[in-house]
């Protein structure tokens, strides 16, 4: 069977913790050199679900969770006590800790050495198949404690491996009288370890951690005891699957997640998880981020590009180029080469220098009808020779081979600023109104704060799935993105306010090294940019003036 065919067997995986001095510790153990999956790896307690975990009479011995209440909570509609029942088998039978109680659901108590050795035993008999989980309950006279276990994460391992698991990781607190110890067999070493010092010794290379266990490792790391990570797991609403991807690039293979900036086109680009998809943004590449839209990115790399702008040609039989970029001659002979004598439209997002001048070499090209707002007057740095054909209003819809392309004013980067919804594809092509790993640059004049957050702001408005930003990969989440950004802006105007509050009538110069004592000094020059859009925005909505070259809060924002 092909590994892209191999379906993930449902799996359990618990974390046990104590506390100690230091903070919060987890108990890992380190997998045999000879195991197939993750050989050598330091990993939780965990394994397969086995058929045996949801026998109808093994379950009649789970105290505190019945199948319904488990179903609920790991999102099944069936089997969702099984994964419950091998978290606790697999962590008696790798970490020796039996979580059991009696049936008034008083935890078991090892009372001394021999209990201990009665334990130790009835694991070895385990190991050896002499015993099931159902013979060691009915032998002890003991219930299952799945009312200890709280749901933390749910991963699901990406395609590529010789195994795959469907995982459940649960958390629960170590019972104290028990001692953990690895089996010897498919582990052979065991640690209680503080979730930081993992992490830190897995950088230095002496503690193996494959990639979801470091995030988990991260996550475990913000809590200081064993109540307070419970009590989280305990309340959250719903676990999100965590489903990491692996993608192909100039260093090999690497895999990522959510959250690392190629995540989200690798998804969409290769949502089987075959490994296809590219983790990097390359000059002159043809990337089809959907059936009818592919990027071609200008050899243009920058502090402020990032990879490079990001040319974007929609439909098929006729074709629409979006941002064509600067004049590089090179890159319009690729946009050119691409769209095989059917392009019919060019359109721009906004006319600075790494986004616009291009129009011009690609209309001679190809007779292509230019549209755009042209530049506007007094900015120095904008693209004074851009001439548009036809200047699009706010909401009109451009058809597009079939396809709709919806016309968006969205001034704040630039008073010319334009975004365009692809309808049918959920897919907003943003240019620089929204960038990824970044944030935007304001600059007054034309740059204008107030404008900015309003059009962010009126973006909630619109339904899409994805923004297609002119400077880096294609991103999802699109709300989540929008609203970051909005809280980021106002964040820091609320640092701009506090300097205004702590020094009085001050200059930019003095008020940029407190409002913006985050960034570095050598940074300074540009943050005074933003700085003063955040004033004019200030004085805009009267909680600032200005006399001379010093600002200071007036009345209504003091208070």
């Amino acid at each position: 069977m092909a590994a892209k065919d191999i379906v993930p067997r449902p799996a359990s995986t618990l974390i046990l913790t104590r506390d100690s001095p230091a903070g919060l510790e987890v108990f890992m153990t380190q997998r045999t050199h000879e195991a197939v999956f993750m050989p050598g790896f330091y990993v939780f307690p965990g394994g397969a679900v086995d058929q045996a975990d949801g026998s109808e009479e093994l379950l009649s011995y789970c105290y505190g969770v019945d199948e319904a209440k488990a179903n609920r909570l790991l999102g099944l509609e069936q089997g969702g006590l099984a994964y419950l029942v091998a978290a606790v088998r697999e962590c008696f039978e790798e970490a020796g800790l039996l979580l059991a109680c009696d049936r008034r659901g008083r935890p078991v108590r090892i009372a001394g050495p021999e209990d201990a050795k009665v334990l130790a035993a009835l694991r070895r008999r385990m190991w050896a198949g002499e015993i099931t989980l159902l013979d060691l309950c009915r032998e002890l006279d003991v219930l299952l404690d799945l009312q200890r276990l709280a749901f933390f994460s749910h991963w699901v391992t990406p395609v590529g491996p010789p195994r795959r698991y469907d995982t459940r990781f649960f958390v629960a607190a170590a019972p104290p009288e028990q001692t953990a110890s690895c089996d010897g067999e498919e582990t052979i070493a065991a640690v209680w370890i503080r979730p930081g010092e993992a992490l830190e010794r897995g950088r230095r290379g002496q503690f193996p951690l494959a990639s979801p266990t470091i995030r988990t490792l991260k996550a475990l790391s913000a809590f200081p005891d064993t109540a307070a990570l419970l009590s989280h797991a305990r309340q959250q609403r719903a676990v999100e699957v965590r489903r990491p991807r692996f993608a192909m690039g100039r260093a090999g293979v690497r895999l990522f997640h959510e959250g690392d900036p190629p995540y989200a086109e690798i998804c969409k680009v290769d949502p089987h998880g075959t490994g296809r998809a590219s983790y990097e943004i390359l000059p002159g590449v043809i990337t089809r981020l959907a059936p009818t839209v592919r990027r071609i990115t200008a050899p243009n790399p920058s502090v402020m590009t990032g990879p490079g702008t990001n040319t974007y040609l929609i439909g098929r039989d006729e074709i629409a180029v979006i941002d064509p970029g600067p004049a590089i001659e090179e890159h319009v002979e690729r946009i050119v080469a691409a769209g095989e004598g059917r392009i019919r439209w060019i359109l721009t997002t906004h006319t600075h220098p790494d986004h616009s001048p291009a129009a011009r070499l690609l209309k001679e090209s190809t007779g292509a009808e230019v549209l755009g707002m042209p530049a506007p007057e007094g900015d120095a740095v904008q693209d004074r020779e851009f001439r548009p054909d036809r200047i699009p209003v706010h909401g009109e819809r451009l058809r597009i081979d079939g396809q709709t392309l919806r016309v968006i004013h969205t001034p704040g980067h630039a008073s010319n600023h334009l975004c365009f919804l692809l309808e049918e594809e959920g897919i907003l092509f943003s240019g620089d109104h929204i960038m990824q790993g970044s944030t935007v640059v304001i600059n007054p004049p034309d740059g204008d704060m107030g404008a900015y957050l309003r059009s962010l702001h009126a973006l909630h408005e619109e339904e899409f799935s994805y923004i297609a930003p002119a400077h880096g990969f294609l991103m999802d989440r699109p709300y989540q993105v929008i609203d970051r950004l909005i809280s980021h802006r106002l964040a820091r105007e609320s640092k701009v306010i506090a300097a205004l509050r702590q020094l009085g009538p001050a200059d930019e110069d003095a008020l940029v090294k407190l409002a913006y004592d985050d960034v570095p000094e050598v940074m300074h020059p540009l943050a005074k940019r933003s700085l003063l859009a955040h004033l004019l925005k200030l004085q805009e909505d009267g909680e600032a003036a200005r006399d001379g070259k010093r600002w200071r809060l007036l009345p209504s924002a003091v208070a």
